[in-house]
């Protein structure tokens, strides 16, 4: 597949990724706050905090974790492990400890991947209180028996939780909701490419007019989801169409996965961008774990919000290990990736609804103009066939989409078609049928 977007907006999301990867975030905190900044630089984000302790349906807003140093050193006072050196070496949300203990004392604490020995993986400790350092399996080997002195600088204290938000509003107040995790430390496809992508994308919409509103959410994973649910329960019923984006920087996929409904307008949308990709893409059934799908799609809810990744989360080598570095993304995945995403909004923007003015036969289009009369254009039967196509469904009861589908034509040569015909006479616009939209 070739993005349509130019290279260079492959290049801008990977240098905002590259920004902020550096950066130690987790479900509260300052990390969160210093990656908004950054990204604020880039579109109109608003932040919003909920307080510590704040009832959010069955949860409860944590303590905001503060981190300032986390170091093993030897007794000779080199650090062994160094949390400047790598923001996975702490286990985040770690409880603080300032203490000097053996060997054997120390093990314990220490998270490894022992069939990856080279790799730190990330770990957590969100919601019961321990301490610990991730660091790899050869570290851990060659850790001689000696008195280490352990630092967790950390604090907890009553604070509030932070997220990111932008509504551009359309001339509908039917909402899109596009929303990435905001929770992950240096993570870059997991996911500090769906934040660049996001915010590339709340860039670009924001100085565009559009029929649909469209809400920007960067927020932290699980808690963040729910804690916006909280305090957005009494508009969540705009919201007609919704993605999660993570993992979007890799060569892998693409891969969609179809909100709890399973047939919403979005469901559609990607799976027919993702058919006429050219890539080995597929659809796979929602399921209630992964991402904030599984809270938007949540019973009281039932929002049509998927996910789109190029790799599922959990079945890549690198996922939630140091080898999710900035090499394993890359500026032309990323590029065919917000191309997608980008497609998917053309249909939810342009799926309009026409009646064919001349239904009686089909019309003359050559006399119009409508038909190539230069030889040798590859592309010409396919615009035939999608304006027969077009005229045949426009009965009022067809969407765009609806027309695509059934033509297995690309959903841009369809809308080409529509336009070309309503700008004929041939067409005119309908209102769209109860629940299509």
């Amino acid at each position: 597949m070739t993005p349509h977007t130019t290279t260079s907006v492959g290049a801008e999301i990977y240098a905002l990724a590259r920004d902020i990867y550096p950066i130690c975030r987790s479900i509260t905190g300052d990390g969160v706050r210093q990656t908004l900044q950054v990204l604020k630089r880039h579109a109109p984000i608003k932040t919003h905090e909920i307080a510590s302790g704040t009832s959010v349906f069955d949860w409860t807003v944590p303590r905001e974790w503060i981190i300032r140093e986390a170091y093993i050193a030897a007794s000779d006072g080199t650090r062994v492990v160094d949390f400047r050196n790598h923001t996975l070496h702490v286990l985040n949300y770690s409880a603080p400890i300032r203490q000097h203990m053996t060997l054997a004392e120390l093990k314990p604490h220490l998270h490894t991947l022992p069939d990856d020995p080279d790799l730190i993986p990330y770990r957590t400790s969100y919601y019961e209180e321990r301490w610990g350092f991730c660091i790899t399996q050869t570290q851990k080997d060659a850790l001689p028996n000696d008195t280490y002195e352990v630092v967790v600088d950390s604090e907890f204290k009553n604070g509030a939780l932070t997220w990111g938000e932008y509504l551009h509003q359309g001339k509908s107040d039917d909402e899109v909701l596009l929303t990435a995790h905001i929770c992950h430390p240096s993570l870059a496809n997991d996911n500090c490419s769906g934040l660049a992508l996001l915010t590339r994308l709340c860039a670009a919409l924001c100085r565009r007019s559009t029929k649909l509103s469209y809400r920007f959410l960067f927020a932290p994973g699980t808690i963040g989801a729910i804690s916006w649910l909280a305090q957005n329960e009494h508009r969540v019923d705009r919201v007609k169409h919704g993605l999660v984006l993570s993992c979007v920087g890799d060569g892998g996929g693409p891969i969609y996965k179809q909100s709890r409904r399973g047939d919403a307008i979005i469901d559609r949308a990607m799976a027919h961008v993702i058919s006429h990709s050219g890539l080995p893409g597929r659809v796979v059934p929602f399921s209630p774990y992964g991402y904030d799908e599984r809270q938007f799609g949540s019973p009281a809810f039932d929002m049509p919000v998927g996910l789109f990744q190029r790799s599922a989360f959990g079945t890549f080598r690198e996922y939630h290990t140091s080898a999710d570095n900035l090499d394993f993304i890359a500026p032309d995945h990323l590029a065919i990736s917000y191309d997608i995403v980008s497609q998917a909004i053309d249909i939810l923007e342009g799926n309009n609804v026409f009646i064919n003015l001349n239904p009686k036969c089909e019309p003359q289009l050559g006399r119009r103009g409508l038909y190539g009369t230069i030889g040798g254009d590859k592309d010409a039967p396919k615009r035939s066939m999608a304006m027969l196509w077009v005229l045949n469904l426009s009965d009022g009861n067809h969407t765009l989409l609806d027309i695509a589908e059934r033509a297995d034509l690309p959903f841009s040569v369809i809308a080409q078609a529509g336009e070309k015909l309503l700008s004929a006479g041939l067409l005119a616009e309908a209102e769209t049928p109860s629940g299509r939209t």
